[in-house]
């Protein structure tokens, strides 16, 4: 029974070897065909991108940027958020979908930080997903972008370029995030995010991924 099990955590301590060599190459090629790989969301400060992310659901970021575009200009702090009114914040943020429920989290967001965190944006994964409407994606993104605090955004195309790299097999965002923890180096985390998500918008399309000129296909298991 114990050769059994010694010989089941050799296997997958060698599938983790080959998955961890497989990222590096990847996050080295991808380095190369990007290198300003970089969040596509406009901010210039804590609060901004985390409006901004919560307006990225369901909604594509040029979408996003052109309303924050005056929507930064007329709140400018949470308690500008806070205050509002639920309609005129729906009216504010109304082209970006499921206004309703982004308007009540943004409002509801920003109450919380001004109650909870004296007005700041917090820190920390822990305080970040206690906030309404923001869950391990969203602190994610707010820690790497601004605090320089690696974290792995798992989005819709971090979740499928994982999937077809073989690097996890795994569908839940929150399992593949800790799964892809264990084979990217810590210092790599939010630049592999960047890195995958523009490599999915560019080049590894869902529908119809283009195969034929990615930098990757030599090591992609959907290819070789």
């Amino acid at each position: 029974m114990n050769s059994v099990i010694l010989s089941l955590e050799g296997r997958g301590q060698e599938e983790r070897v080959k998955k961890q060599t497989r990222a590096l190459k990847i996050i080295k090629k991808l380095k190369k065909e990007f290198p300003h790989a970089k969040c596509a969301l406009n901010y210039k400060n804590p609060l901004e991108l985390l409006v901004a992310t919560i307006l990225s659901a369901q909604c594509t970021d040029e979408r996003v940027n052109k309303v924050t575009l005056n929507l930064f200009k007329k709140y400018r702090s949470a308690e500008d958020y806070a205050e509002s009114t639920q309609a005129e914040l729906e009216k504010d943020i109304h082209s970006t979908g499921f206004f309703r429920n982004k308007a009540k989290n943004i409002r509801a967001c920003c109450k919380d930080i001004i109650e909870k965190h004296k007005g700041k944006v917090p820190r920390t994964l822990e305080e970040l997903v206690e906030l309404p409407g923001i869950g391990r994606k969203t602190a994610n993104v707010i820690l790497g972008n601004v605090f320089d605090i690696p974290g792995i955004v798992v989005d819709t195309h971090v979740r499928r370029l994982s999937n077809r790299m073989g690097l996890t097999t795994l569908q839940d965002p929150v399992k593949i995030e800790f799964d892809l923890q264990k084979i990217i180096p810590q210092k790599e985390w939010t630049n592999f995010s960047h890195l995958l998500i523009w490599h999915g918008r560019k080049t590894c399309i869902a529908r119809k991924p283009k195969c034929d000129v990615c930098c990757i296909s030599d090591i992609c298991p959907k290819i070789i």
